[in-house]
């Protein structure tokens, strides 16, 4: 059969497992080409089938030689379809890894439920040395379901109300959209999903399991972004939920250094285009200009090579000096953030309309990257070659 994208709104509805195997090669390949960094060698990736943690799962092993585990929510091939692109990701990552020789652990299922923080803990424990000396925190979904119930993310504003314009990927068009203004118990639950809590109750379980290593770090993704996007991120329901990270952050951090001379860091990245973040209202002209103008300026990067920037530069540089901001936050969004990006985005962004945005911004940039998630644009695949589902049905992660 072929496989051709089938696209609803901002959602991909199907995936293309070669061109998964090839993209994930291909950015195998940029960490290559790098120079290798002595980093952890004992990794736990929650949220590892996409995005920065899977870039993070392919830096640390092809850059690093770390044996990794990844925890995700994926769905595989059935009667329903061909199945999700982070269940091809995990299948061939843990491919790359063992032709290096490396463990690459998959477990799919929910990273909220405390049965599968007991098989993490237990793998550790008897199959993968007892220890982990970095865990990474990267999940990213609209719901948890916790003991006391179950908690739905809204992107929202917390302030008043806002009028924008939003990509929409399947007709290629960019619509007006309103943003509204979150209730109290909107926002609970927002930073109830987004915040920190699951992070810190997988730390604690981790630590009193006891198989984090000693001097063990831990990172959780974040963004801050620009003035220009503030209302919808910094001060929306999703920046009140990672003002909760952060300040998570901090406190695993105290936690940490005081019991095992470890350290807790949130990780600032530059905007990118992520499943997660072609949902987030508005903010698409931006990232799509930002790619626009970075691409032209020679400083553009996509999750890899944030992924490279961070490991090699920030956590693990030669000196051995961790590199933090005021806050001891990891900034990798620096590149973004420079007075002459944002100066050339200012300049260009109140020209941008429903008539001319594929000419004044990175549009087709903006969705190749996205197609790329789901295995569709990835240079040098036939996407004419007939696949057998058969054999897709046969893989597993």
């Amino acid at each position: 059969m072929l496989i051709s994208p089938q696209l609803s709104g901002n959602v991909a509805r199907n995936c293309h497992p070669p061109g998964c195997k090839a993209y994930l090669q291909q950015q195998a390949d940029y960490i290559q080409q790098q120079a290798p960094f002595n980093s952890a060698k004992k990794v736990l990736i929650l949220g590892a089938s996409s995005g920065f943690g899977l870039a993070s799962r392919l830096a640390l092993a092809v850059g690093g030689g770390a044996d990794t585990i990844g925890v995700s929510f994926e769905r595989g091939p059935s009667e329903k379809g061909v199945g999700s692109a982070g269940w091809y990701n995990n299948i061939y990552c843990r491919e790359l890894a063992e032709q290096r020789g490396l463990i690459a652990k998959n477990f799919v299922g929910d990273a909220f439920n405390p049965a599968m923080r007991e098989q993490v803990i237990d793998y550790i424990k008897n199959q993968f040395g007892g220890k982990v000396d970095l865990v990474i925190y990267s999940l990213a979904t609209g719901k948890r379901k916790t003991a006391s119930g179950q908690w739905q993310s809204v992107l929202k504003t917390t302030d008043k109300a806002m009028h924008g314009y939003s990509i929409n990927l399947e007709t290629e068009q960019l619509e007006a959209q309103s943003v509204e203004v979150a209730n109290t118990e909107e926002v609970e639950a927002t930073t109830k999903v987004m915040g920190g809590d699951e992070w810190r109750n997988w730390i604690d379980a981790l630590q009193q399991a006891d198989v984090l290593a000693e001097a063990c770090n831990t990172i959780a993704y974040s963004y801050v972004g620009p003035e220009r996007t503030a209302a919808i991120y910094r001060d929306g329901t999703i920046g009140r939920a990672k003002q909760h990270l952060h300040a998570t952050a901090q406190e695993l951090d105290t936690q940490l250094n005081k019991q095992l001379n470890g350290h807790a860091y949130a990780c600032v990245c530059k905007a990118l285009v992520t499943k997660a973040s072609v949902y987030i209202p508005v903010m698409s002209p931006y990232i799509a200009l930002l790619y626009q103008v970075m691409k032209e300026l020679g400083i553009h990067e996509e999750c890899i090579e944030q992924a490279y920037r961070l490991f090699s530069q920030h956590l693990y540089p030669k000196d051995g000096e961790v590199r933090l901001d005021s806050l001891k936050q990891i900034r990798i969004d620096d590149l973004e953030l420079s007075t002459q990006v944002q100066q050339q985005i200012d300049q260009r962004y109140n020209t941008i309309s429903p008539a001319n945005f594929k000419q004044l911004t990175d549009f087709s940039g903006y969705k190749a990257a996205f197609m790329r998630l789901n295995g569709f644009a990835v240079e040098g695949v036939n996407y004419q070659q007939s696949i057998d589902m058969s054999e897709l049905e046969k893989l597993q992660p």
